[in-house]
């Protein structure tokens, strides 16, 4: 891998991002459910075992970490890289807080990647309850982007978020993450992943700091990982939504 940069776990993503993602910054990936936000993280969660013999600490708020697809992605090598994965999964946002502040003493030499996956899936439930808190999550969501900034830049740490997203009527072409601003100023590479067509799925270079935005390129999801696929038909359209719809994912 180029100076700075570690490998995605995909040769696809490498080579879209020339080299894989930064080792200083934040880099956020943010799409509809099942598109293959998991499956990336675990892909870059293995070559930082392997490749560069470091462990990696993996936050899980959706409980979607599969042990199963992990033994699926590891190909024989299941148990030697679970012994390199600390797996925190908080519950609440309080209990996201917490994790957070232990960081502080699990962060040194050995660590080569944190993963957090999904970054606001809890800030979202908590947002749910009403409005009244919201400034005090906001800072709350701000002050652990904050911490892993930190980690990155001081520590040359990457820091691997994925997040949710939510599409509003009249503006059916993109969508909004969670988080809204806060997270789109603390990422410094932003890849969106969107449903295409039948197993297809498209990922979307939408920022980064020294490459050039929105390129793309189409993937299917398989056993061993990602793979690049060919052009959609022709035919291949966006699903319709009703009017007024809003979908949160």
């Amino acid at each position: 891998m180029g100076l700075g940069r570690i490998s995605t776990g995909s040769q696809l993503l490498d080579i879209m991002l020339c080299g894989g993602y930064e080792t200083d910054v934040i880099s956020t990936i943010y799409g509809p459910a099942g598109c293959g936000k998991t499956t990336l993280c675990l892909l870059s969660m293995l070559a930082t075992i392997r490749d560069r013999q470091k462990k990696v600490i993996y936050i899980d708020t959706e409980g979607g970490f599969s042990l199963a697809r992990l033994e699926q992605l590891s190909a024989g090598d299941f148990r030697s890289v679970l012994e390199s994965v600390l797996l925190l999964k908080p519950t609440t946002f309080a209990e996201q807080k917490v994790v957070f502040e232990k960081l502080r003493e699990l962060i040194d030499e050995r660590i080569g990647l944190v993963v957090v996956d999904s970054i606001c899936m809890l800030y979202r439930l908590e947002r749910g309850k009403g409005d009244e808190m919201t400034a005090a999550l906001n800072r709350e969501l701000g002050a652990q982007l904050s911490y892993l900034t930190e980690i990155a830049r001081k520590k040359n740490i990457p820091i691997l978020l994925t997040n949710q997203v939510y599409s509003v009527f009249g503006d059916q072409d993109r969508v909004n993450m969670i988080g809204g601003d806060i997270l789109k100023y603390s990422s410094k590479c932003l890849i969106e992943l969107q449903l295409a067509h039948r197993n297809k799925r498209r990922i979307i270079l939408r920022k980064h700091r020294s490459l050039p935005s929105e390129r793309e390129e189409l993937f299917e999801i398989r056993n061993e990982g990602i793979v690049e696929v060919t052009d959609l038909p022709a035919s291949a359209a966006k699903p319709e939504r009703k009017d007024g719809e809003e979908e949160l994912f």
